[in-house]
């Protein structure tokens, strides 16, 4: 029995730009909600182990939250260029290109407008037991700083295994960076507790990006081995969380990026969460070679949530998957540099399933 894709469109409050949503329901009932405002994931319903379908991702409590600020960047797809650029500085062939600074000295997810505070045109899609929407954008020349006409395609949908597919796409009329990813926080106990640190956590990954001040890369990929970032078994996420350790210090709790030791669709997950009270469990997949996971430490209750809760500390963790934060300016690091004739392609699987 194939999934069905729901569409419904509202007027943005002051706004010209209608909003579109779409729900993406698999022949299971499992359901995800999609918004044009910023490619927002707004809602992902799935079962516990006692089959009770339940909202795991964070978010905010109407719909005039979603098109606020969204300054946690719940659900969105962000953009041009995921995490943080140092001092908002690109240099491509020479030229130097200065990107709007929105995190103190340095440029975050895109800058003060970025992919995931703009509209998307969408179209519904269905094959088999896939159901989807196809989200389209051009971000133009000079858009936050960035040089070159971006187009981007971002495919996002459920299939009846019980998978969040997100496949985009991406071309260039000049040299420009490009790093996508998804911000989804996630909670699979969906309230239970007040934070997700009971949480299991497990990354597939020998080596991390440490940082220095501002959150940015130092260049060094350091062992996870004998540190409070080995998360090659499954570790609770708080286990470690309070440790005397600088780099938690620095960002707060987790806001690091893991370097991947097998990224693929085919192989082991990049990682697997899982939630202890529900028995839900999410395996990422990704063709990326780096995945940020944030622990919610900057958000302090007061943004209202779901369930007439406040969004508070650490209640929800993200798994981002992306290229390396500040690339553009570590050459060691894989680059970001996309240019005329060349294809940005990325696909990231999000499976829940039981324990």
């Amino acid at each position: 029995m194939p999934g069905t894709v729901d569409s419904r469109t509202e007027r943005r409050p002051g706004g010209d730009v209608p909003l579109e949503a779409w729900t993406l329901r698999n022949a299971a009932g499992w359901s995800v909600e999609v918004l044009s405002h910023g490619g927002i994931v707004s809602a992902v319903w799935v079962p516990d182990r006692a089959g009770v379908l339940d909202d795991v991702v964070l978010g905010h409590a109407s719909l005039g939250g979603w098109l606020g600020e969204n300054r946690p960047y719940f659900g969105a797809l962000v953009g041009r260029y995921a995490n943080r650029i140092a001092r908002g500085e690109l240099t491509l062939d020479g030229e130097v290109h200065r990107l709007f600074c929105n995190d103190g000295q340095n440029h975050l997810h895109g800058g003060r407008r970025g992919f995931d505070k703009q509209p998307w045109a969408g179209t519904p899609r269905q094959s088999g037991d896939r159901v989807g929407v196809l989200l389209r954008r051009r971000s133009p020349h000079g858009e936050e700083g960035y040089p070159g006409n971006l187009d981007v395609e971002a495919g996002i949908a459920l299939t009846g295994a019980g998978e969040l597919v997100f496949e985009v796409r991406a071309t260039t009329d000049r040299p420009t960076v490009v790093n996508l990813c998804h911000h989804g926080y996630f909670d699979l106990d969906c309230g239970a507790d007040p934070d997700v640190l009971g949480h299991l956590l497990t990354v597939d990954a020998s080596r991390f990006t440490p940082v220095g001040p501002g959150l940015i890369p130092t260049g060094e990929l350091r062992p996870v081995a004998g540190t409070p970032f080995d998360f090659r078994r499954p570790t609770p996420l708080g286990a470690n969380i309070g440790d005397p350790d600088p780099q938690l210090w620095l960002a707060g709790g987790y806001d690091h990026n893991w370097v991947l030791d097998r990224p693929g669709l085919g192989g082991p997950p990049a990682a697997r969460l899982e939630g202890r009270r529900s028995g839900r469990v999410l395996e990422v997949f990704t063709t990326e070679p780096g995945l940020q996971v944030y622990t919610g430490n900057f958000l302090d209750g007061t943004i209202p949530g779901k369930r007439g809760r406040p969004c508070g500390h650490r209640a929800g963790v993200t798994l981002e998957t992306q290229h390396f934060p500040d690339s553009p300016h570590q050459p060691a690091f894989p680059t970001t540099v996309l240019r005329p004739g060349e294809s940005y392609r990325t696909t990231t699987v999000y499976r829940f399933s039981v324990a």
